[in-house]
C-alpha cells in the first residue's frame, strides 16, 4: 500500500461531489448523461462505495464545468502568490493513488501543477484524455509509462516528457513499486479550465 504524510489534508470525494453538483442544480441522472457515467456508477462515488478513477474524476469535472481541482477546496479565491507548505496540500484519492494538489487551485494564472502517487497497476482509466494547452510530466519515483497519440514513453527517475494536450494521451504504472510523477499543465486560454476539458474517448 502507499505511505502518504499524516499532514496531508485528505477531500472526501463524495461529499465534494455532491456539493458541486447540488450547488449547480444538477440532478444526479442529469450529472450521469453529461459525463458519459452509468446513474448506478455515480451513486457509488457519492454514497462513497467506490473511488473513481482519475479519468472519471476528469469527466466529472468537465460535465459539473469545472477543473478538478475544484475538488480540493471550497475556496474560491485567486491569489497573484501562492506558498504552500509541504504539510499544507490538500490530496485526492482515486483508484489504486493520491493526487496531491500544488497551489494550482488558488493560483490566477494558468498553470496546475499536481503530484501524483500511484500504486503498482494505478492507472488513469479506461480511457485516452485530451485537453487543451501543454503537459509537463517528470518521474521522481517508480516507472511510469506514458502513450501520447501511438507513441509509448517510459519514464524512469529524473526522466520527463512535454507534450501538446490536445494529443491523445494515457498514463499506467507499469512497475511492481509506487511510483511518483510531476504533472504541470499550462498553456491554456484565458478562462479555460484545462483539467476540466479531460475528456475520455470510449
Amino acid at each position: 500500500m502507499v505511505s502518504y504524510q499524516r499532514e496531508a489534508i485528505s477531500i472526501d470525494v463524495s461529499n465534494r461531489l455532491r456539493e458541486l453538483r447540488e450547488a449547480r442544480g444538477v440532478s444526479m441522472r442529469t450529472l450521469a448523461s453529461q459525463s458519459g457515467l452509468s446513474a448506478n456508477a455515480l451513486s457509488m462515488i457519492e454514497r462513497g462505495k467506490t473511488s473513481p478513477s482519475v479519468s472519471t474524476l476528469y469527466k466529472l469535472a468537465g460535465a459539473l464545468g469545472v477543473s478538478i481541482t475544484a475538488f480540493f477546496s471550497t475556496e474560491n479565491e485567486k491569489k497573484q502568490v501562492v506558498f504552500l507548505k509541504h504539510d499544507e496540500r490538500t490530496r485526492l484519492p482515486f483508484t489504486r493513488g493520491i493526487v496531491e494538489a500544488l497551489g494550482g487551485e488558488g493560483f490566477v494564472g494558468n498553470v496546475e501543477p499536481f503530484v501524483l502517487t500511484m500504486e503498482t497497476g494505478a492507472s488513469c482509466g479506461p480511457h485516452d484524455i485530451v485537453h487543451s494547452g501543454h503537459e509537463f510530466v517528470f518521474c521522481l519515483r517508480g516507472k511510469l509509462e506514458y502513450t501520447v497519440e501511438r507513441e509509448t514513453f517510459r519514464l524512469e527517475p529524473g526522466d520527463s516528457l512535454l507534450f501538446a494536450s490536445k494529443l491523445r494521451h494515457r498514463w499506467r504504472n507499469p512497475g511492481n513499486t509506487v511510483a511518483n510523477a510531476l504533472f504541470i499543465i499550462s498553456g491554456f486560454e484565458e478562462g479555460e479550465e484545462p483539467q476540466a476539458m479531460h475528456i475520455s474517448k470510449k
